[in-house]
This record gives structure tokens, C-alpha cells and sequence, in this order.
């Protein structure tokens, strides 16, 4: 009886003991006990919480938070232009977790202020995912399954750097826009991904995180490979820009691709699967090159 008594308590105080967990920001957050009610002010955010095992704790979420298809059916309470802090405060969350945005720096300082716990998610690098997905899942006290999908992940990763990292480097122009254009710069995670998948960012030295470029920019970059992200991969109008200029190396050797926009461009778990069409992509360019026409 002893025995079981000290068991008993032993998992009722493991129950409600204290989790931590450091933010995008270094910040270490702790809580007196697993978050129970969780807002997600980020659509990226919505899909590592329900990777890390948490969807069930979440309460409301922000605007485009569209997967998983339970997401669609929280209200939502923020969108990039701000963030509706009379609704955040009447769910009364014990954790909310954010991207900084200048629109919702003030709602997520009042927060704060108020007492409420925040937690920054800002991936820079694709290694910093299942990091994040770590995190949330000790804050929601579901560190085994956050554990378990981050090792997955972790491994994907690992697995794409294996048989893509060592391979001849492809120069790559990523358009994220047309009008106007633009593109990424070497400080985002789809450059990281670039760079994983043996290719390099032709743009990878701006300073700006999503410069704008001009045409004449890109005709003397001359990428032998230009990859779009778009919400219909399968549509090639986009291709009518470059296919005027039938000198650039990319055109000449129909090395114009298109991978899925918000699977590449959230930070989150699917952005990993994304980063493995790329690399297919990357990699029909080199060996394109490489096969005698």
C-alpha cells in the first residue's frame, strides 16, 4: 500500500510539475504546469503545435491557419495586421505563441504586460523546426510525440543532406513574386533549404530578407535553374516572364520549376517535405547539365 501511495504521488506531482522551454529569442519560458489553453498567433505555429501533439489544447488561432483540417474549425482571433486582444483575453490562454510582426508588437507587449505567457516561434533555418516542435511540446507537456516527430524530421533532414549536400552546386533564382519581383535573401529558411539541397541563392547576399529585384538583376545572375512558389505548382503561366529571354541558362535547358508555396514557406513540419521537392528539382537541373545533348 506504501508502495502505491508514493506511486500515486510520485505521478500526480510529475503531472503538474513545471515546464520550460527556450523561444526564437533565447528567451526561456517557464510554466507551473503544462499549458492547457494555448493560442496560436501564426499559421506556421498552429501546424508545429498540432505536430508536437498539441492540437487539442489550442483555442483559437490566427488567420490562414488552414492545416491540419481541425485548424479550420478554431475561431480565429489575429490576423498580420493585428491581433484582437479583447478575444485573446476572454479565452484566458496560459500560453500563447507568436511570430513578431511590427502590426502585432504592441497587442503581444500587452499580453506580456498583462501577465500572459508568450512564446516566440521565428525558424531561420530548416534545423530550427523540430526544435521548435521540441519546445512546444514541453510547454504542452506532449514531449514524447514532439519528441518522436522532431527525431523524424531531424532524420529527413539528414537523410536530404546526405544525398544532395556534396553534390555539384546549382545556382538558383527563387521568385516569390512577379510583380513585383522578388525573392529571398540568405537569411530566410527557403535559403537554407536551397543550400541543403546542393544549390546556392543567387540573391543569398541581401541583406533585405525579401528583396526586390529587377529583371536585368537576374539576366547577369543567369541561374541554371529558376524556382517559383506558387499555390498551383502544376501552372506554368508564370513562365511566360523568363521564357522571353531564351539565352538565360535556366531557359535554354527548361529548368523552370515550381514548388507548393505554403508548405515551403510556413515554418513547419511540411515545409521539410517541401524542402525534398526542391531538392528533386535542384537536382533534375544538374543533371541536366551533366547528361551530352
Amino acid at each position: 500500500m506504501r508502495f502505491l501511495t508514493l506511486a500515486w504521488l510520485g505521478a500526480a506531482a510529475s503531472a503538474f510539475a513545471g515546464v520550460s522551454a527556450v523561444d526564437s529569442d533565447g528567451r526561456r519560458l517557464e510554466l507551473a504546469q503544462p499549458a492547457a489553453r494555448i493560442v496560436s498567433l501564426a499559421p506556421h505555429v498552429t501546424e508545429q503545435l498540432f505536430a508536437a501533439g498539441a492540437g487539442a489544447r489550442l483555442v483559437a488561432v490566427s488567420e490562414y491557419s488552414d492545416y491540419p483540417e481541425e485548424a479550420k474549425r478554431l475561431p480565429q482571433v489575429a490576423s498580420s495586421g493585428g491581433v484582437d486582444l479583447e478575444r485573446v483575453l476572454a479565452l484566458k490562454p496560459d500560453l500563447v505563441v507568436a511570430w513578431r510582426l511590427e502590426a502585432t508588437a504592441a497587442a503581444l507587449a500587452r499580453l506580456e504586460a498583462l501577465g500572459v505567457p508568450v512564446f516566440y516561434s521565428e525558424p531561420r533555418r530548416l534545423a530550427q523546426i523540430p526544435d521548435s516542435i521540441e519546445a512546444l511540446g514541453e510547454l504542452a507537456g506532449t514531449a514524447d510525440t514532439a519528441h518522436a516527430v522532431a527525431a523524424s524530421l531531424r532524420e529527413q533532414l539528414n537523410q536530404l543532406k546526405t544525398k544532395y549536400g556534396a553534390r555539384r552546386r546549382v545556382s538558383v533564382f527563387y521568385q516569390i513574386s512577379e510583380r513585383p519581383l522578388m525573392t529571398l535573401g540568405g537569411r530566410q529558411f527557403v535559403s537554407d533549404a536551397i543550400e541543403l539541397c546542393g544549390g546556392h541563392n543567387v540573391f543569398a547576399d541581401s541583406p533585405v530578407m525579401a528583396p526586390q529585384v529587377n529583371i536585368e538583376a537576374v539576366l547577369a545572375a543567369d541561374p541554371e535553374a529558376i524556382i517559383t512558389a506558387s499555390a498551383r505548382p502544376s501552372e506554368r503561366s508564370w513562365q511566360a516572364l523568363w521564357r522571353r529571354f531564351p539565352g538565360m541558362r535556366a531557359v535554354r535547358a527548361e529548368n523552370l520549376y515550381a514548388v507548393p508555396m505554403n508548405e515551403m514557406h510556413r515554418h513547419g513540419p511540411r515545409a521539410i517535405g517541401a524542402t525534398a521537392l526542391l531538392c528533386r528539382d535542384i537536382d533534375e537541373a544538374r543533371l541536366k547539365a551533366a547528361s551530352p545533348r
